[in-house]
């Protein structure tokens, strides 16, 4: 009976996490009042003196979740977001952008706005702030095409948080988090990675345009609002192979100190083994000084972009923190532990058992990071002992992460529908689910099946 309580109360609370979110509930309001509901039907005691000895409660537990994340990842956050406010105040951002559109034409809007997200991703810019970079060049390029705006969040989660987000290389944190746990580097299974991220932005696109295709079909067209014109489309923009110049040196810089025993001068001043997620930290450094040297005209605005990213950091970690919260008690409930077991016992392959595990628990707590976060110390060193290999479990666990943690209360795809573009779930998500979770999920799939044959 209790595990039964224990399953509905778990149920129950993801349902009102989805809806509270949904209903514009701030997922820091949101992610504790889910969990409280998972500690009340689970038997967990709320405060540290109502529990017994050894016992764990939802206060400590859910604030172990919040700060633990916090400390592993926050100078990540800060200098991405830091680095992404100075390629949009020094114009770096909106010239690669307008270069992409440029050399794709406005017959192809919709490839051009998803491929200037993917640079900018791709790149080492924070997902959270390519979105706020590419939006307003989105919104002039959906006008000028004249295709309904209602899937302009599509069109930028589909390049931010899809193919480019976990795939091999990339320098975005749901690529580094296994990285702790399981000894790989960021290139983990990049054979299987590229045909992935290929199958998955081919897919992706066909899906997207033959969406917005349809719907013009139906008579839908561009709606403006005002100010959509205050924006910095005819601002001058430096020179977009200048521009390109941070985004080079956080990949060269990132992959130079995942491998400094490849450069001799690198390796006789660094220990010869990978600085593992610490690469990134020195990547977004460099990559940053080379945005403010590129933004110079700009200098002005830098304090400002400066500050701007430092409270966007926040933010965004945050809203993260708060959904690892809710994982952190959830992953003590009964129920959640049935579920864990059930998963570790599945017959057959490791890799599928572990995609299925993070999968779900990605989807539970609405974070592809989160999702790792949690899942990674209770599942890796049992799917090691069984013997898969650390390459392939990196990158189906990365790839794993990024299909059910975009269900609606995920909080990116919250600021991206409801922030950034101004649109409801109603009318924005049925596009935003087909392309970062059914695609994702294809993509997954895939990618264990490769696994499996090489």
């Amino acid at each position: 009976m209790t595990a039964l309580i224990s399953a509905v109360g778990l149920a129950g609370a993801l349902i009102l996490l989805i809806w509270m979110t949904v209903r514009g509930v701030n997922i820091l309001l949101a992610g504790p009042i889910a969990a409280a509901l998972v500690a009340m039907t689970s038997g967990i005691a709320w405060l540290p003196p109502l529990a017994g000895e050894g016992a764990p409660d939802f206060a400590t537990s859910y604030m172990n979740g919040f700060t633990g994340f916090f400390a592993d990842w926050f100078l990540m956050f800060l200098l991405g977001a830091i680095f992404g406010e100075v390629m949009g105040a020094s114009g770096a951002a909106a010239s690669v952008a307008h270069w992409v559109i440029g050399k794709i034409g406005i017959r192809h809007a919709v490839l051009a706005v998803v491929a200037a997200c993917a640079i900018l991703t791709y790149g080492g810019v924070s997902v959270f702030i390519v979105g706020f970079a590419v939006y307003p060049l989105a919104v002039h390029l959906f006008r000028e095409a004249d295709m309904p705006r209602r899937f302009i969040p599509g069109a930028l989660c589909f390049g931010s948080v899809t193919f480019t987000m976990t795939s091999a290389g990339s320098p975005e944190i749901q690529n580094l988090i296994p990285m702790q746990y399981l000894g790989t580097d960021a290139y983990a299974g990049w054979e299987v990675s590229l045909i992935v991220a290929l199958l998955m932005a081919g897919l992706g696109y066909y899906l997207l345009d033959g969406m917005v295709k349809r719907a013009v079909a139906r008579g839908e067209r561009f709606e403006s609002r005002p100010g959509d014109d205050v924006s910095a489309v005819d601002r001058h923009l430096p020179h977009p192979l200048l521009c390109l110049l941070p985004l080079v040196a956080v990949l060269g810089v990132f992959m130079l100190f995942q491998y400094p025993q490849a450069v001799p001068v690198v390796s006789a001043i660094l220990p010869a083994q990978s600085l593992g997620k610490w690469a990134l930290v020195m990547a977004l450094g460099v990559g940053m000084a080379f945005a403010v040297l590129i933004g110079l005209r700009s200098r002005g605005a830098m304090p400002a972009a400066f500050s701007r990213g430092a409270t966007g950091a926040v933010v965004a970690i945050t809203n993260t923190c708060a959904v690892v919260g809710f994982g952190a008690v959830a992953s003590l409930s009964p129920a959640f532990h049935a579920a864990l077991d059930a998963v570790q016992n599945l017959p057959g392959d490791p890799l599928i058992g572990a995609a299925i595990a993070v999968t779900v628990i990605a989807g539970l707590t609405g974070s592809a990071s989160g999702g790792q976060t949690i899942a990674l110390p209770l599942l890796a060193p049992n799917y090691l002992a069984m013997g898969a290999d650390p390459a392939e479990l990196h990158r189906t666990v990365a790839i794993a992460s990024g299909a059910l943690d975009s269900l609606p209360h995920n909080g990116y795809v919250v600021t991206t529908i409801r922030a950034i573009c101004g649109e409801t779930h109603h009318d924005a998500y049925p596009a935003v689910g087909v392309l970062t979770v059914l695609v994702p999920l294809v993509g997954l799939a895939v990618a264990i099946g490769l696994f499996a044959i090489v």
